[in-house]
């Protein structure tokens, strides 16, 4: 299906969340530009990957769209929805909609409460069905995700670390939303716990038509369970693409960088650094131009002044690299 023909679920534009950072005293220090500036749409029934280093701005980006973290700027629109412009009391039914998955499956869940009452907590909120009927709910929901029914009355601690996330999966689906954020669902755990989690949301996928966004840093993971893949560095888009297409030929210096840094499964390989110098630069004070301009071996002197905007490369392949709009534009002259 081409890109057309796809029904957007979610439509970010301009988008922009920055975080004051305070001295002693209590005085400003400087500003992190957590995104800075993030066009981007997410397709309904997808997975779109958001890949990047530590600190780039991924979590963030999807807590906006949420509205755990409300922007500075731009727009975060859900289904023809402006979801910026919406009270906190209209708010309460668009949740329903989007929800979100936490990195730690320990700390996202309330140590006081029984599993019964985490999963649930959404359906009393939300005023649905009676006391028994949301238990009824509750059950079938840890039955769906692995988890025995009969364990519903025990506490978080009393799972293991992978059972955990499964209660977190479990607390999500539990008032049937179209877009859930994945936000690392999976780092905190063992290999082979995070293929179980990973198999189990795309079964759920299927099963219920669910829209995903997956943060990770893991590539491997990402390149397993997306549609399409999306790289941010310091607070930016800097690729977009088909998985298939930005695996195979990644057009973005630093996305390259990540696949040649990327651990490898072949016994006795290691993995290929050229082309990364440098460190990542503070998110305080970001490089001019290019963020990325200080780590590349393609850097000319306009990455250092100015920022290029995305190029579309065909077929949704998304770039921001004047080695690539330059290009273009030779072969439009």
């Amino acid at each position: 299906m081409s890109e057309s023909n796809k029904q957007i679920l979610v439509r970010l534009r301009g988008l922009r969340k920055h975080f004051e950072v305070k001295a002693d005293m209590g005085r400003k220090s400087g500003v992190v530009k957590a995104v800075d500036g993030v066009d981007l749409d997410i397709y309904k029934g997808e997975t779109l990957g958001l890949v990047g280093e530590s600190g780039c701005g991924k979590s963030t980006l999807g807590r906006c769209i949420l509205r755990l973290e409300h922007p500075e700027a731009g727009e975060v629109v859900y289904n023809g929805t402006d979801v910026l412009s919406l009270s906190r009391k209209a708010m309460i039914p668009m949740r329903s909609k989007m929800q979100i998955i936490f990195q730690d499956p320990y700390s996202s869940l309330n140590p006081r409460q029984t599993v019964g009452q985490i999963i649930g907590e959404g359906l009393t909120i939300h005023n649905i069905g009676k006391k028994s009927e949301r238990m009824d709910i509750v059950r079938a929901l840890m039955d769906k995700v692995g988890l025995r029914p009969g364990q519903i009355m025990r506490y978080p601690h009393e799972f293991s670390g992978g059972q955990r996330q499964r209660i977190g999966v479990a607390r999500a689906l539990a008032l049937n939303p179209e877009l859930i954020i994945c936000d690392e669902p999976v780092s905190a755990l063992d290999v082979s716990i995070q293929a179980q989690v990973i198999n189990l949301l795309m079964d759920l996928q299927e099963e219920f038509n669910l829209t995903y966004l997956f943060v990770s840093h893991d590539l491997s993971v990402v390149k397993h369970i997306s549609d399409r893949v999306a790289v941010m560095y310091l607070g930016r888009i800097v690729e977009l693409a088909d998985k298939h297409a930005l695996y195979d030929n990644p057009s973005h210096p630093y996305t390259q960088v990540l696949l040649k840094a990327a651990p490898t499964a072949n016994v006795g390989e290691k993995p290929k650094r050229e082309g990364v110098k440098g460190e990542l630069p503070s998110p305080l004070n970001p490089p001019t131009g290019c963020h990325f301009h200080t780590r590349c071996v393609h850097v000319m002197d306009k990455c250092r002044q100015h920022a290029p905007a995305l190029t579309d490369l065909g077929d949704g392949h998304m770039v921001r690299c004047f080695l690539h709009s330059d290009k273009i534009a030779e072969d439009l002259d």
